[in-house]
């Protein structure tokens, strides 16, 4: 070491030292982080396995440690987000939705009445003037569309989204739903159950599932009419009178487990407007002939049917639909675990009944709204909603999903509090 009465380092050699010191420095921070890593031990923690207490072929020991798995924390699939509780409320989904998609707009709802009354009656006038077999076979398809068309008229009439005004809300369901033999008040009570309940297998009251020990002692024609496609078409005026396999009650009857006590006088008004219609059909068919009945106005009643039916099973079965028991379920989850639909050109016909997920969230919401309510919640649902697939101008791509459906979603399981469909029936991949 030089002596402190030495002379000082000429300005060259301190540079020289201090680059030499500075790359001593920079080598012991590069050594140090890889002499302390342990790539057994970082391998352990992501398969979530325990780490040697030998030395590896790297020549590093490692030691026990606590592990973590990161299974757990890893990102969820769709399905694994829909199986748990939303981060959001349904106080969230109505702030996320303009202000104005709540109003009920009783003149505007009016229109929609008029336009399909018009239709109606314009098609069975053009089909009695024109008169030959393909135009008839047209017009049963094109009616019963329509009919379905005055039902979901009378649908925002029983969720009181028609108007503000409920005198005026039931009048015009009666009206509607009565003209397609349907019995408003018996129907509207009914659906008020399947909304207040949805995705809760006990309590639900359409398209619920079947554990799988209630299928497998359904007798053949109580499989049939549920799982059938053909039969599946014309099943509605079934529930109408019967309920679905396994539980008793009837639409027309006051007596019915459907109702409370304090309900009979409107379930019997619309059992009146139901047997009403009939008298009026069997008149016109004395009038006329009970075939000219029959082909302006029975079988436009079965496309309505089958028309009610598979919507409605498409907007509530899929083989991504969760359902819940006991205290999982809760009011969203049901809603949140229906299903959109696109049915390409006849979104608009039928009132946009395809936006179903908004809809049973907050069935105030007119039906002209519900797009605009569906576009601007989505960025809040997330995972949670699942967007539909796209339609052509028809919704052919509808019938796959329907048939695949009525393959796939047979039963779920017995036991479980969040369950998903299950089937018996082997499935093309």
């Amino acid at each position: 070491a030089p002596s402190p009465l030495s002379p000082p380092p000429s300005p060259h050699r301190l540079l020289t030292m201090a680059l030499r010191t500075a790359a001593v420095a920079s080598l012991v921070l590069l050594v140090a982080p890889v002499a302390a890593f342990n790539p057994l031990r970082s391998v352990a923690r992501v398969v979530g396995g325990k780490p040697s207490s030998t030395p590896s072929k790297l020549g590093v020991a490692t030691r026990p440690e606590a592990t973590v798995d990161l299974s757990v924390a890893a990102p969820l699939t769709p399905e694994e987000v829909r199986m748990q509780p939303p981060p959001f409320t349904l106080a969230d989904m109505k702030d996320a939705i303009p202000e104005h998609c709540f109003k009920r707009d009783a003149k505007r709802s009016a229109s929609y009445l008029v336009r399909d009354l018009l239709i109606v009656a314009g098609l069975a006038a053009a089909a009695v003037a024109v008169n030959n077999p393909l135009a008839w076979v047209a017009y049963w398809f094109a009616q019963g569309t329509m009919f379905w068309a005055l039902f979901v008229v009378g649908h925002d009439c029983g969720h009181q989204s028609f108007s503000e005004n409920k005198a005026l809300n039931d009048f015009v369901g009666h009206m509607c739903h009565s003209s397609i033999l349907v019995p408003y008040h018996g129907w509207r009570i009914s659906h008020r159950t399947h909304h207040q309940y949805h995705g809760n297998i006990d309590l639900d009251e359409s398209w619920y599932p079947m554990s799988k020990t209630d299928y497998d002692n359904l007798d053949l024609s109580g499989k049939l009419g549920r799982y059938n496609p053909l039969i599946m078409l014309i099943a509605y005026p079934i529930y109408l009178w019967k309920r679905t396999p396994g539980r008793d009650g009837s639409h027309f009857l006051p007596t019915s487990p459907l109702f409370k006590p304090s309900e009979r006088n409107d379930v019997l008004t619309s059992t009146a407007g139901y047997f009403g219609m009939i008298a009026l059909l069997i008149g016109l068919a004395v009038k006329t002939s009970p075939m000219f009945v029959l082909a302006t106005y029975g079988i436009p009643n079965i496309v309505f049917c089958a028309w009610l039916s598979v919507v409605t099973y498409l907007h509530h079965t899929d083989d991504t639909s969760v359902w819940f028991r006991g205290d999982a379920w809760t009011y969203l989850r049901g809603a949140l675990n229906t299903r959109d639909r696109d049915y390409g050109i006849f979104n608009n016909i039928h009132h946009d009944i395809g936006t179903h997920v908004v809809h049973h969230a907050l069935p105030l919401i007119p039906h002209y709204h519900l797009r605009e309510a569906t576009e601007a919640v989505k960025p809040l649902l997330g995972d949670y909603y699942v967007e539909p697939t796209k339609s052509g101008i028809l919704p052919v791509h509808l019938v796959k999903e329907w048939l695949d459906s009525t393959r796939a979603c047979k039963y779920v399981a017995d036991e479980g509090d969040v369950v998903m469909y299950e089937s018996d029936v082997p499935m093309k991949k």
